[in-house]
């Protein structure tokens, strides 16, 4: 198993240059307790991809396996403009992987670390893409668990009107499965703290409005500049999602509407009976507190969303307070 292990906890220098499942890896692009994505290419159809390489002690859980590959397929088959596309997942030497189209671009922890809070238009863009990737996942069965602005890639977009384009990013290992290994353990928790929904933390079953509170959480920290809770240990931040009330979003940005603290606070309640149904609902009243564009009685189309995303990004030359997110350069 030496070699397994080298895969995975090995130094970036060792893999470059190396063929794993008929990828060449180039160089890493990040890392987690539970695997490695590297920048990769596809030796076969000559193409970058994004590939991930999952700790080797999870190929040796026959039960994850199968559940691995179940929901591999499942993320593979939906076909979405915001969703990261999965081409193969698969075994080699010991070690799962899974190979994803590469996005050339950032991402939401990285554009916010870099420059803090969203003014509402970009924001709101950002939060509808996103929105309508989690509402297809639930489509298909599929809930995330684990929304937050790391999982979230930002690319340039294609015009003015639509200066980025956001994809939801790390289906290919599920939480769900992640639970079935017994990686649950004291300090290592299925989920990332500040975006994790009370019924995850209770260990009840879940739906996707789990991941409407863990979307809604990355959305306050996108408008505040700071996730809805914050608190000095990890057993205090978990008190806190299942108990606390998040604090207004208005304390943060007084400059936003009144009306926008009622939608998170809603979006963030304790019950997921007391939450918006869907992440595009949820995104909609949003726009609606923010704005005043008032969408129609049921949930927008693809259309739809398309034209309220226009409306949302401003004429072709915004003032300075409205600026796209890519001013003054990519990051």
């Amino acid at each position: 198993m030496a070699r397994d292990t080298s895969l995975f906890s090995g130094r970036p220098s060792e893999l470059i240059g190396r063929q794993i499942a008929g990828y060449r890896i180039e160089r890493e692009i990040g890392r987690g307790g539970m695997a490695v994505v590297y920048r990769a290419h596809d030796l076969r159809l000559d193409r970058t991809v994004a590939l991930k390489l999952l700790a080797p002690e999870l190929a040796r859980n026959d039960t994850f396996r199968r559940r691995f590959t179940h929901e591999s397929r499942a993320a593979a088959a939906i076909d979405h403009p915001h969703i990261v596309p999965v081409f193969e997942a698969g075994e080699t030497d010991g070690v799962l992987y899974i190979a994803m189209r590469y996005v050339e671009g950032s991402d939401l922890r990285h554009l916010l670390d870099r420059r803090g809070p969203l003014a509402p238009e970009p924001a709101l863009r950002i939060a509808a893409q996103i929105a309508s990737a989690l509402d297809a996942a639930h489509d298909h069965g599929l809930v995330h668990r684990d929304v937050k602005p790391g999982n979230i890639l930002i690319a340039r977009g294609t015009d003015s009107d639509h200066p980025e384009h956001a994809y939801l990013t790390d289906f290919g290992l599920t939480k769900k499965s992640l639970s079935l290994t017994g990686f649950t353990t004291v300090g290592q928790f299925v989920g990332t703290l500040d975006y994790v929904a009370p019924e995850q933390i209770s260990g009840k079953p879940v739906d996707g409005r789990c991941d409407v509170y863990g979307f809604a959480c990355v959305i306050y920290e996108t408008l505040a500049g700071r996730p809805p809770f914050r608190r000095d240990d990890d057993m205090a931040l978990l008190w806190a999602h299942q108990y606390d009330q998040p604090p207004p979003l208005t304390e943060a940005r007084p400059d936003l509407p009144p009306n926008a603290d009622t939608v998170l606070a809603k979006s963030l309640a304790k019950s997921p009976d007391d939450r918006y149904g869907t992440c595009l609902t949820f995104v909609s009243a949003l726009r609606e507190a923010m704005t005043g564009d008032r969408p129609g009685g049921h949930a927008p189309t693809q259309v739809a969303l398309r034209v309220a995303n226009s409306a949302v990004a401003g004429p072709k030359q915004p003032p300075p307070w409205a600026q796209p997110v890519f001013r003054g350069g990519w990051p």
